[in-house]
């Protein structure tokens, strides 16, 4: 019946509902340790969809849970039944009042992006989160967010103040501020929401009862609770508080999780944009008991934020490529830092504030290292200190610091005797805990680390929640502080309020849901907290062979394991970094590094062939994966999909064999090599259209692709008749000379090979095989593997410091340093990883000697030029475009502004592939291409990356230039 209903559903939301397997496992997680099932996905475009499908499963008694990002924490969008995902249409900001403060905006809207909508005017909303940059409106309400500076603006709650609701039976409703007639005229409507308003007056009037939710509730002086419904806020609301606000329900809606109503349109206020200078001292500590007393001093100087790091998540996010760049500020190991900030409106205010604080904690003798961070730099600490929960999955092994305890909250002056008595009860279970976040506000979030495949664990799972939650109450404080209830702590609210007023949110549902279809067993009613868990008791860990060497991460499926469903891969293009660029031309989970992982964690999980791998789902969906290696820096846990897809195509070319056209590119060395016997020959065919149309359809290349052209003359030709009697004096390099360099992109070797003998440099180069990078990006492991290691043989005796292997196309000379120490074993690894210190990207080269001032401006010209910059994918996981830009900028009157472009959308091969072009260039069309058409013919654009240059020139027809090109032409 509900499979069929389903059907129904998709016929009429025009296909939007998935079915399939394969959906299935993709939205099988959230952020949480859950692991549920559902029976279908539907993506609403519009209130009217939205009602339609509530009006469905009212009818038909099929649970609806409400989907925005998919990052709460505490299992709040995991169960069976029928998500409905709100974060790819329902994005419209409707509404905006400057002079009142509030804006309308549907609830898929992101934080982020409405704050930028909202800058220019100078406001924005106050309540934030670490996931501010995928989070969606919808998803804050649910949740009643706060973040790192609800020491000034409180949480979402508190700013709600309207909102358009669909009720559980499919009518509409508007929730908002009531008071005098309408207010009385709200219980007599003789329809659901009259309902609604009834049950609530029976609940409050009463005295007695609004007396037990003073007395049992959470302390209201803490703004961060969020145990059950909010019914003592209703209760010293008007007109049952003299004193109070207006009734408003939205009191309620705020933490509902999506139980009691779903939100077409929510009414927001807002606040003025922060003082505009800002100022942070990251205090360092000896121990975390100091740091913890030192949070009650900083709080006496008005900061607009107090974060908590220990050492173990500081150690984490080291083992993070972004992140530990982002820890520059930290001196030594220290046992645990405050980040303190201050926003004032001038310079002086921030510096006074800041060393008067320094003053107070020096007299208390607390700190022993007092950095100040300013300026841009401010940005990078606040990333690291966002990047809390996706670092904490670096921890190797099956131990992991679970969500548990993580969300509870008391009043600040209690903060050091709860934690001296939870760190009690920890030591008597024998767990260790991670402790970090929200200290100024009186919630740390505390993860113990456990294995929940073991049954010891997963006992001490439940055990260590109930104790908390019996701690929690002693303190008068809360269990959810903003993550929510969900199934992780809805049984324990018994605990928190008691029988009675747990009673109370019990008639709130029913009022609200009779049916009990709005996302079941939350908060009411609840699942056990250790049901359906991601891993099954006493779960093995199937160990697979593999061809790259997944040993650091204890075998390749923990290695997968490590995502843990924070979802920054769900970032639109419209905010920094690369990750994930099919996803942000689709906006599709399955696009996205974390519906990749998913899916990949439940085949390898519990596939049952002996090739986990040989499944043509995960083809599927790891087919769109672009392997720009941007997950490999930008996820906090280290996602390398790129290397996965890898790994998995070569597991899966041995099952069903391989393409013609996956050879054709694979081998793209050897392609090139034959085109440059004859090149007229070869270009007769490749160039003229007739002959190349054909080869495009035999191949599946896209016929708007124009087929590479062969050099009159490879690199190794021309090199060996100029460098004879040149250079020497500075030292020596070796070129690599790549595929793509040698046969196709000669102009851009020659140039590299010019700049680098006219700068005074001896430069050889060797025989050598291709660098195997088309040969992994296409899954041929045992081959890239072989190449591999004849690379090491021959260059690991002649390659040192002072003479090291210099590479000009990104992607090939990269590989030495990401994929070849990783594709070999013992000894060669070793020896791999030493060749590997010192293979360089030219820029990386250039800058380095003339930072050592082996290199001078003198020897450039002094001509002024503006350049635009897009840095391939590659060198900005692996390296930072910091090196090309310094290099470029060498001339004294060179200036280099970076194109925002994340991705170019080539890729290698992908762009090429006839089912991929138009993907290829929605990519483009992100940033790249507008950017460029926008810019000056006099300004040159340039590219490292040959399939980057080669996209430019189809998505824009503008000619980009490798940046050792314009650095050769700027010789004098």
């Amino acid at each position: 019946m509900v499979e069929y209903s389903l059907y129904s559903l998709r016929d009429r939301i025009e296909g939007e509902v998935l079915l399939d397997d394969t959906s299935r496992k993709l939205f099988a997680t959230d952020a949480s340790v859950y692991r549920e099932i559902p029976r279908g996905i539907v993506f609403p475009k519009n209130s009217k969809d939205i009602q339609f499908i509530v009006q469905f499963c009212y009818e038909n008694q099929i649970p609806l849970i409400t989907r925005g990002a998919g990052t709460s924490l505490a299992g709040q969008v995991v169960g069976n039944g029928l998500v409905m995902d709100i974060s790819r249409h329902l994005t419209k900001i409707i509404e905006v009042n400057v002079e009142d403060k509030w804006v309308r905006v549907e609830p898929g809207v992101i934080l982020d992006e409405l704050n930028r909508f909202l800058k220019p005017h100078g406001l924005f909303f106050g309540p934030e989160t670490s996931t501010s940059s995928r989070c969606t409106i919808g998803g804050m309400v649910g949740n009643n967010s706060c973040g790192s500076h609800s020491i000034i603006y409180k949480t979402t709650r508190e700013h709600l103040l309207e909102a358009s609701v669909i009720l559980s039976n499919g009518s509409e409703a508007t929730f908002k501020s009531l008071e005098g007639k309408e207010l009385e005229r709200k219980p007599t409507l003789p329809n659901h929401e009259g309902d609604i308003y009834r049950c609530l007056e029976e609940i409050l009037k009463p005295k007695e009862n609004r007396n037990s939710i003073q007395k049992e509730f959470p302390d209201p002086k803490l703004y961060r609770r969020n145990t059950g419904y909010a019914l003592d806020s209703l209760a010293n609301s008007k007109p049952f508080h003299p004193d109070g606000k207006e009734f408003n329900l939205c009191q309620l809606l705020a933490g509902s999780e999506g139980t009691l109503a779903i939100a077409t349109a929510l009414k927001l206020n807002l606040v003025s944009l922060p003082n505009p200078h800002v100022g942070l001292l990251c205090v360092h500590f000896e121990s975390l008991e100091e740091a913890i007393r030192a949070n009650l001093i900083a709080l006496q100087h008005n900061p607009g934020a107090v974060e908590l790091m220990d050492n173990k998540i500081l150690a984490a996010a080291r083992q993070n490529p972004e992140q530990e760049r982002n820890s520059f500020f930290l001196k030594g190991n220290p046992n645990a830092i405050l980040i303190i900030e201050f926003a004032r409106k001038s310079e002086q205010e921030v510096t006074t504030d800041i060393q008067n604080l320094i003053q107070h904690f020096q007299k208390e003798r607390m700190g022993y290292h007092f950095p100040v961070v300013i300026g841009v730099d401010v940005a990078k600490v606040w990333a690291l200190r966002k990047s809390g929960l996706g670092v904490l999955s670096n921890i190797e092994g099956d131990g992991k610091p679970v969500t548990v305890i993580e969300d509870t909250a008391v009043s600040v002056e209690k903060l050091p005797e709860y934690i001296c008595e939870l760190k009690k009860i920890l030591e008597n279970n024998a767990m260790e805990c991670v402790f970090h976040a929200h200290i100024g506000s009186g919630e740390i979030h505390l993860r113990p680390v456990l294995n929940l495949k073991e049954k010891s664990d997963r006992e001490r799972f439940r055990k260590i929640a109930t104790e908390i939650a019996h701690l929690v109450k002693k303190y008068n404080g809360s269990i959810s502080g903003e993550h929510g209830d969900g199934r992780l702590r809805s049984e324990f609210i018994r605990i928190v309020i008691g029988e009675e007023c747990y009673s109370f949110l019990e008639q709130v549902k029913k009022a609200f849901d009779p049916k009990g279809i709005f996302n079941p067993g939350k908060i009411v009613n609840p699942v056990a907290m250790d049901a359906s868990l991601r891993y099954s008791e006493g779960q093995e860990t199937k160990e697979i062979s593999t061809f790259f060497d997944f040993s650091a991460q204890h075998g390749i499926l923990r290695a997968i394991e490590k995502c843990n469903g924070s979802a920054d891969c769900r970032r639109p293009n419209t905010q920094s970094g690369t990750m994930c660029p099919t996803y942000m031309a689709t906006m599709d989970e399955s696009a996205s590094t974390r519906g990749r992982a998913n899916l990949l964690r439940e085949f390898l999980t519990h596939s049952t062939k002996e090739n986990p791998f040989a499944h043509p789902e995960l083809f599927s969906i790891l087919d769109l994966c672009i392997s720009c290696k941007a997950c490999k820096s930008e996820c906090p846990s280290n996602i390398d999909m790129a290397r996965f897809k890898a790994e998995f195509l070569q597991h899966y070319h041995d099952a069903f064999g391989v393409s013609l056209r996956t050879r054709f590119f694979a081998h793209a060395s050897l392609i090139n090599k034959i085109m440059s016997v004859v090149p007229p020959v070869s270009n007769f065919f490749t160039q003229q259209r007739f002959f190349a149309s054909i080869a495009k359809r035999i191949l599946g290349v896209a016929k708007q692709r124009s087929l590479p052209k062969a050099s009159p003359e490879t690199l190794r030709q021309i090199s060996r008749s100029v460098r004879k009697n040149l250079g020497g004096e500075k030292g020596t390099v070796y070129l690599f000379v790549d595929e793509f360099t040698n046969h196709t992109e000669v102009d851009t070797g020659v140039a590299a090979l010019g700049l680098l003998l006219k700068l005074g440099y001896k430069v050889k180069n060797i025989r050598h095989p291709q660098s195997g990078r088309a040969l992994i990006s296409k899954g041929y492991l045992r081959k890239a593997e072989k190449i591999a290691r004849k690379q090491v043989e021959l260059f690991e005796n002649r390659i040192s410091e002072c003479t090291p292997l210099i590479g000009v196309e990104p992607s090939a000379i990269l590989s030495f340093r990401d994929e070849y120490p990783e594709l070999l074993r013992g000894d060669w690894q070793q020896k791999a990883r030493v060749l590997a210190k010192n293979c360089l990207l030219i820029d990386e080269f250039i800058v380095s000697e003339f930072a050592k001032g082996k290199i001078s401006q003198n020897q450039f010209t002094e001509n002024q030029k503006t350049i635009k910059l897009h840095t391939h994918c590659q060198q900005k996981a692996l390296v930072t475009s910091k090196p090309t830009v310094q290099m470029l900028q060498i001339p004294r009157n060179y200036s280099v502004q970076e194109i925002r472009s994340g991705c170019c959308g080539m890729a290698g091969a992908f762009g090429y592939e006839k089912e991929h072009y138009e993907l290829s260039m929605k990519i483009g069309e992100l940033n790249l291409f507008p950017e460029i058409r926008a810019t000056d013919k006099s300004i040159d654009v340039a590219a490292n990356g040959t399939s980057c240059r080669q996209q430019i020139l189809d998505g824009t027809g503008r000619k980009a230039l490798h940046p050792v090109e314009l650095l050769y032409r700027a010789l004098k």
